[in-house]
């Protein structure tokens, strides 16, 4: 469990968001929106031990990630950034990537990786990719290839900023039905998205973050009635049994 305890992020002495207490909890799926610059991935970093928090904590299961070394938080929270280079190496050698936190120096890779590895790869349906280079995949392929390093990692929780990026929608579909199912799994996961009607589709919870602080985290349904989004965003939100979820400018 990942908590945030009246945490003040930022950079330098110049807040992004203040007094903000939220906790991801292992089994749910939770998106968190908001407009461009209001923190969201800087509260992303900050959770990571990137980047210092300007006052409050954050704690992993109860412990706070400051008193951490880099590579036990590695262990336990698999982080996939909004941006991303595009190393020269195939795809099963950065799905590898993924069990740096287990290893020693000089790194080899154990029987137990490959499998890991392995595993990641199929269920992200990039295996037949596997010695492919990087940089010959496309956009989609490179993101599933991406969060299979992630899942490589085999943490508890999942911070993706972003991870529908590059994603036609029928991609996009098939990669939330993927995280919820990881979400079901007992793994708590927390998506950056800007796809509403998607994000609203998937998570379990919605965490509406504008104005410096977080206005609202609660179940989809909730959020909608709450006038958060249109607050936030300056658009509504509805939903219809036919629809789904819709936007009305």
């Amino acid at each position: 469990m990942l908590e945030f305890s009246n945490l003040t992020v930022g950079y330098g002495n110049t807040p992004v968001l203040s007094n903000l207490s939220l906790t991801l909890r292992e089994g749910t799926l939770t998106a968190v929106i908001g407009p461009n610059g209001c923190g969201k991935s800087t509260l992303f970093k900050t959770a990571l031990g990137l980047l210092p928090p300007l006052s409050g904590t954050v704690l992993l299961d109860g412990k706070p990630i400051a008193a951490m070394r880099r590579i036990e938080v590695a262990r336990h929270i698999s982080y996939l950034a909004q941006s991303k280079d595009t190393p020269e190496m195939t795809v099963r050698q950065a799905v590898l990537h993924g069990r740096f936190p287990y290893l020693s120096y000089p790194r080899f890779y154990r029987e137990e990786d490959r499998a890991i590895a392995h595993a990641a790869m199929k269920k992200m349906g990039i295996l037949p990719y596997a010695d492919t280079p990087l940089s010959l995949l496309s956009g989609g392929e490179k993101q599933n290839a991406y969060i299979a390093m992630a899942l490589a990692q085999n943490t508890q929780t999942l911070l993706l900023d972003e991870p529908t990026s590059f994603l036609d929608v029928r991609h996009a579909h098939a990669l939330l039905k993927t995280l919820k199912e990881l979400a079901k799994e007992g793994r708590a996961v927390a998506l950056v998205m800007h796809d509403l009607p998607l994000a609203f589709s998937f998570a379990d919870s919605v965490a509406v973050l504008a104005d410096g602080g977080l206005l609202i985290c609660d179940t989809p349904e909730r959020v909608l009635s709450s006038g958060a989004v249109r607050e936030a965003l300056g658009v509504d939100l509805l939903y219809s049994d036919t629809a789904g979820y819709y936007y009305r400018y």
